[in-house]
C-alpha cells in the first residue's frame, strides 16, 4: 500500500493525495514534478531509478473500503533536501539512460 507522502522530499512542496504533481520512484520516494523535471532531472537521488506520476487513491468508498477513508495519506513528513551539485555530477551517468534500462 502506497503511503501517499504529503510533500516533496526536496522542496517541501505540499502535495496532498489527489495531487498530480507528485512524482514516484519504485520505492515511493516522492517529489513535486517540478523538482524531477528541473532538479533530478528525473533521476532518483536514493536510488538512481526513474519516476512516474503518483496514482490518486479514490476519496469515495466505491467498492470494498478500498479508499482514502480506509487508507490515508501518511502523516509522517520525509525530507530529504538534495545538494544539486552532488545530484548533478550523480545524475550525469544516468540521465540519458531509459529508467527501463538503468
Amino acid at each position: 500500500m502506497l503511503e501517499l507522502r504529503t510533500s516533496c522530499e526536496n522542496c517541501a512542496t505540499a502535495l496532498p493525495p489527489r495531487s498530480a504533481e507528485a512524482r514516484i520512484c519504485t520505492f515511493e520516494c516522492t517529489f513535486c514534478r517540478t523538482c524531477v523535471d528541473k532538479v533530478l532531472s528525473n533521476v532518483c537521488p536514493n536510488c538512481g531509478g526513474g519516476f512516474v506520476p503518483r496514482p490518486v487513491r479514490p476519496s469515495k468508498n466505491w467498492k470494498a473500503h478500498q479508499c482514502l477513508l480506509q487508507y490515508p495519506a501518511t502523516v509522517k513528513v520525509t525530507s530529504r533536501p538534495v545538494d544539486a551539485a552532488a545530484h548533478r555530477a550523480f545524475a550525469e551517468r544516468l540521465k540519458d539512460i531509459s529508467p527501463d534500462k538503468r
